[in-house]
């Protein structure tokens, strides 16, 4: 068994902690601020596709908890990434396996250049399962992939990391060969742009509303015409990816087909509440450290992304003419990148 320590303590960290305690594994969840583990006490209710209880520690002090870890999972929204990184980087032991689910930008870089490569540092793409917080002691695991892929720092390390994400969280778990595959294998950003686009007053307004009921024919068009330079852009860098119909076909379970179609399929099987701010913190990650940042990979490969180039412009002048910074690429070069 693997003493775990889940840094982050939102409805992904909870559910991942939820995974390994199911599999066997001591796990202690810390929390940045430390609202997100108020009323958990002693363990977590499971619903949706589990049940039961997770018994789980709570740490304070996260440099004695990383000391007591034989791996650690980070966990943390998009905005809060690039400060938790710098602050545990100086306490990480060397050789601690570091797992970022998920992986935002260029953030596995930027930890593996601040602990001058002592520690292996995993990047799984999305979480291979979606969860909601019902509760501050409850989490509901609403969907479950049939399986992961990461990549890692440094690359020899991938196969080891993905037996260890694999033994984590009870889903197989792919390496890949390069973090670019993991960067641009983001195809949720995809969904959350063309929804965030096409709802715009919804959001605003912060009305209560079904994202799968309101992806309409004409945002479905907005979706595939993003998706498709998404696309080609892993083409010429070198990657088969998965379409966002495969990937919503892998996590929940659906036929691939029309976009249109297996989105019914989604709002049948019930509600899936959409964004209620325009600044919230999922969707500025996917566009910020997603569709921007595609951007400029594209421009440098000679890759034409004009409808994403929009889509970032549109939004970006949504939040009133600027996105949040991408703090986790600032420090790399992308014109070296490989």
């Amino acid at each position: 068994m693997t003493q775990l320590l889940v840094l982050g303590a939102g409805a992904v960290g909870t559910a991942a902690a939820a995974l390994a305690v199911r599999r066997g594994h001591p796990v202690t969840l810390w929390s940045p601020r430390g609202g997100g583990t108020h009323g958990i006490g002693a363990g977590l209710r499971v619903s949706g596709l589990l049940t039961g209880r997770a018994q789980v520690g709570i740490a304070v002090d996260v440099g004695r908890a990383l000391r007591g870890a034989e791996a650690a999972l980070l966990a943390v929204p998009p905005a809060a990434l690039g400060v938790v990184i710098r602050r545990i980087a100086p306490m990480l032991p060397p050789g601690l396996p570091v797992l970022l689910m998920p992986s935002q930008s260029l953030a596995p870089l930027l930890l593996a250049r601040l602990t001058e490569g002592r520690n292996p540092v995993a990047a799984l793409g999305a979480p291979p399962f979606e969860a909601r917080r019902i509760a501050p002691d409850e989490i509901a695991v609403t969907a479950l992939a049939a399986e992961a892929d990461l990549a890692s720092v440094p690359a020899a390390a991938a196969p080891a990391l993905a037996a260890l994400a694999a033994d984590l969280l009870g889903v197989p778990v792919r390496p890949c060969p390069g973090l670019m595959a993991i960067l641009l294998g983001r195809a949720d950003n995809v969904r959350m742009a063309s929804l965030a686009l096409l709802s715009l007053t919804r959001i605003e307004r912060g009305e209560t509303w079904d994202e799968a009921q309101h992806a309409t024919a004409a945002t479905c068009r907005l979706m595939e015409a993003l998706d498709a330079e998404r696309l080609a852009l892993a083409a010429v860098a070198g990657f088969v990816l998965p379409s966002l119909a495969q990937s919503l076909a892998a996590l929940h379970g659906l036929p691939a087909g029309p976009l249109p179609s297996m989105m019914a399929a989604l709002a049948a099987r019930g509600p899936r509440p959409g964004a209620r701010a325009l600044a919230g913190a999922a969707l500025a990650g996917a566009v910020a450290h997603g569709l921007a940042l595609w951007v400029k990979l594209g421009a440098l490969r000679g890759v034409p992304m004009p409808v994403t180039e929009a889509s970032v412009k549109l939004l970006s002048l949504l939040w009133q003419g600027a996105l949040p910074p991408d703090d986790l690429a600032a420090p790399v070069d992308l014109a070296a990148l490989r």
